[in-house]
């Protein structure tokens, strides 16, 4: 019988907020889909309940291997400093009064400050993109759909089937989504038939994130953060705004394309990587008991760990990693602080001026791709 003090049987932890609502004048869970598929794929649900103040307890919520931002109500358009005119004072502090603002903006930050694997489904991908700055339209429909001519138009709600409906979405080449996907792309046109039910949607895609997925009216429909994608470690942080978990044919649990779980898979189910963190564990396992009980070495345990120490002093090189760019932070305040008033302005202006030439020059290539 294996050891109840062995650190390689605990399973990776996922995090995801409660949610739950009326629709159609019944419950409807929303985390109910991402809790089977984070179990199938051999981790642990863990729920954060959506009660005031939890957002100030998520440390005692460690270790935390995992987080999942699911859908759920609109994002108050203040936190991304949009224009407020075109919502009622009424929808306003409803918006306001969703306690899951605070708790998804702290998950997401503490997951891009830790490097922690973060997936953020519709909504979920919109607190993603704000926590890094990024922008929304409040209501895609009224201010996208104008822009655009009536045949590129696309619903991306159907109040009459929500989970039924889907629409087109092109995959950008050599992404991680593209390899999700390669199965089941059309040829040439690389695109996919995604389920969607969402009122507001990226428009300003925060600078750390590169383009996965759009609807044919140019809509953000994936991101991901390409410094922080390492698929061998299980490693990424990334936006869907369509529900891969819902893409499934009708009565049944088969999904429409074999790639719709991949997501779930990346941090816990490759089986070599499962058994790395499972040997990795048992080494500072085998050094904590020895520690404990002050035995020596037995024969057999030195290369096991060698691998804990191996492990340890590749950490210890991203972790210098760290504290170098953390340097390099500390040495531009410092020069910052001894620029004038005149100097900072120029230096703001400049780097207003290259963000607003990035997000021209990524809505013309956007738009090549749409007109294709």
């Amino acid at each position: 019988m294996a050891n109840n003090s062995d650190l390689s049987m605990i399973r990776p932890r996922v995090l995801i907020v409660s949610r739950r609502t009326v629709r159609k004048n019944k419950f409807v869970d929303f985390v109910e889909f991402h809790q089977d598929l984070i179990v199938n794929y051999g981790a642990v649900p863990v729920i954060v309940p959506r009660v005031s103040g939890v957002h100030m307890l998520l440390e005692s919520f460690q270790p935390i291997h995992g987080v999942v931002l699911c859908e759920g109500e609109d994002i108050d358009p203040s936190l991304y400093d949009a224009e407020l005119s075109g919502f009622s004072p009424e929808e306003l502090e409803e918006i306001r009064k969703a306690i899951a603002n605070a708790i998804e903006l702290r998950l997401a930050k503490l997951c891009l400050e830790r490097n922690i694997p973060c997936l953020g489904i519709c909504r979920g991908s919109q607190v993603l993109n704000v926590a890094c700055g990024g922008t929304l339209y409040q209501d895609v429909e009224k201010e996208l759909a104008k822009k655009i001519p009536e045949e590129e138009r696309v619903m991306h709600i159907n109040y009459e089937d929500y989970d039924g409906h889907r629409h087109p979405v092109k995959v950008v080449e050599n992404s991680p989504l593209h390899q999700w996907f390669k199965d089941s792309l059309q040829e040439k046109k690389m695109e996919i038939m995604v389920n969607s039910y969402h009122r507001q949607g990226v428009k300003k895609l925060a600078q750390r994130f590169v383009l996965m997925a759009f609807a044919p009216d140019g809509l953000v429909e994936g991101f991901y953060d390409p410094d922080a994608y390492n698929p061998e470690e299980g490693k990424f942080i990334m936006g869907l705004q369509f529900h891969p978990e819902r893409m499934r044919h009708q009565d049944s649990d088969d999904f429409d394309c074999p790639g719709c779980p991949a997501a779930y898979k990346l941090p816990h189910s490759n089986q070599e990587l499962e058994t790395k963190r499972k040997t990795i564990v048992r080494s500072f396992s085998i050094a904590r008991n020895l520690y404990n009980s002050g035995r020596s070495i037995v024969l057999g345990q030195e290369s096991e760990l060698e691998i804990g120490a191996e492990f340890l002093e590749a950490k210890t090189a991203y972790s210098e990693k760290l504290k170098m760019n953390e340097e390099r932070e500390r040495v531009a305040r410092i020069i910052m602080g001894k620029m004038s008033i005149g100097q900072l302005s120029d230096l703001f202006s400049f780097y207003h001026m290259m963000e607003k030439i990035c997000s021209v020059a990524l809505e013309m290539k956007i738009q090549d791709e749409v007109e294709l």
